[in-house]
C-alpha cells in the first residue's frame, strides 16, 4: 500500500505498468517478497506453517503464492540486483534451514523458501520459466501434503512408522521428497536444470554455481 501511494506521489501514476521510480519499485518488490516468504524476510513462514494443520498449510504453500507472483511478474524492477540478492539468499537459507529439522511442516516451509528463491532468480530473464517452476512446485507440494494428510504424519518419526499402515503410500513419499529436492531423473530436476542453463546464458555463472550448491543441502 505504501509503495503504491509513494509511486502515485512521485510519478502521478497508479498503474502497475507505469512504475518507473526506483523507490516504489524496490518497496513493492520487498513487500511482495515478505508476502511470499523470501529470505531475508522469511522468518514468519516456518513458524506459521508449523502452527497450521496440513490442509491450511497446503493452501499457504500453494494458493497464497499466486497473487504476489502475478504482481511480481508485472512489476518490472528498475534495480535487477534486488531480485538476484533475494533469490540467492532464499536458496541458501532454504537449504540451510531444513538441515536439522524433524518437523515435516518446517522442512516444507524451508523447501518453499528455497524453491521461491530459484523462481525469483530467473524471474526477470524468463518469466515463463518462473511459471513452469511454480507449477512443478505446486504439483509436488500438493502431492506431498496430501500424502502426509492421509498417513497423518507431522514429524519424521511418524513417517517411519507409517510403513505398516500404508506401504504403497510410504514408498511413494521418498520419491516425491527426492523430486522436491531436485534429483535428476525426477520431475523436480527439470526446472532447476533449465534455470541453471538460463542463468549461465545471462552471464551469471557464479550465481548459478552457488544456487546449484545450495540445492545439494
Amino acid at each position: 500500500l505504501f509503495a503504491s501511494i509513494s509511486n502515485a506521489w512521485l510519478s502521478g501514476q497508479w498503474d502497475i505498468h507505469q512504475m518507473s521510480h526506483p523507490l516504489p519499485t524496490t518497496l513493492i518488490t520487498l513487500a511482495l517478497a515478505l508476502k511470499v516468504g523470501l529470505a531475508p524476510l522469511h522468518t514468519w513462514m516456518p513458524e506459521v506453517l508449523q502452527g497450521l494443520d496440513l490442509t491450511t498449510g497446503l493452501i499457504l504453500s500453494t494458493w497464497q503464492k499466486l497473487a504476489p507472483f502475478c504482481l511480481l511478474l508485472q512489476v518490472q524492477p528498475t534495480n535487477a540486483t534486488v531480485l538476484l540478492v533475494l533469490g540467492i539468499t532464499s536458496t541458501l537459507v532454504g537449504g540451510w534451514g531444513g538441515l536439522n529439522q524433524t518437523q515435516l511442516r518446517k522442512i516444507l516451509a524451508y523447501s518453499s523458501i528455497a524453491h521461491l528463491g530459484w523462481m525469483i532468480l530467473v524471474l526477470q530473464f524468463s518469466p515463463s520459466l518462473t511459471f513452469l517452476t511454480l507449477l512443478v512446485y505446486f504439483i509436488m507440494t500438493f502431492s506431498l501434503f496430501i500424502s502426509f494428510k492421509i498417513s497423518n504424519a507431522t514429524n519424521i518419526n511418524t513417517l517411519a512408522t507409517s510403513w505398516a499402515k500404508a506401504p504403497a503410500l510410504t514408498s511413494i513419499i521418498p520419491l516425491i521428497l527426492l523430486s522436491l529436492g531436485g534429483l535428476p531423473p525426477l520431475t523436480g530436476f527439470l526446472p532447476k536444470w533449465l534455470i541453471l542453463q538460463e542463468l549461465t546464458k545471462q552471464g551469471l555463472a557464479l550465481l548459478a554455481t552457488v544456487a546449484a550448491l545450495s540445492a545439494l543441502l
